[in-house]
């Protein structure tokens, strides 16, 4: 029983010597290359239904790693000029080892009295800033599934074209 116990300690310090100081999954980078407001419905109209903010999201999803990645559940809060406007989730996302995959989601948004300034901004041409906090989690493998976030996945400034009447 005395000569288990060296053993096992000697075995303990040879294993921990081989443990990686670095973590196993680096978490991948999500870039908006674009964000544009395609449209603004009042509300009422046919159906009596709420206003609502429809966009389109052109993402780039960057994966730092060695093997391909299954991102899932990627979403979260929409900040307007530091103003929350609404939840957006995209569609699942396939990631290549040490590659990136792009995105397009196309987004509605209900519009309510307190974010309804924010969209009238974006829809007459000028200029806010926009943030996009939230998470995602991988799939990965035989590992299990891993929830990243919350954190700011993307943030910078959107501009576009007047949409007309408004």
């Amino acid at each position: 029983m005395r000569r288990l116990l060296p053993l096992t300690a000697t075995s303990a310090l040879t294993l921990s010597a081989c443990t990686p100081t670095q973590p196993i999954v680096q978490v991948p980078s999500v870039d908006v290359q674009q964000v544009r407001l395609t449209g603004l419905t009042l509300p009422g109209g046919l159906g009596g239904g709420p206003a609502v903010a429809h966009l389109t999201m052109d993402l780039a999803v960057t994966n730092p790693n060695p093997l391909p990645l299954r991102m899932a559940n990627l979403g979260g809060q929409l900040v307007i000029d530091g103003a929350e406007v609404g939840q957006v989730q995209f569609p699942n996302v396939n990631l290549p080892a040490r590659g990136t995959a792009q995105q397009v989601a196309n987004v509605s948004i209900p519009v309510t009295l307190n974010t309804a300034a924010s969209f009238l901004k974006v829809a007459r041409g000028q200029l806010v800033t926009y943030r996009l906090d939230g998470g995602f989690s991988l799939n990965l493998g035989p590992l299990g599934e891993q929830a990243f976030g919350p954190f700011t996945l993307a943030q910078g400034q959107w501009k576009q074209p007047p949409i007309r009447p408004f």
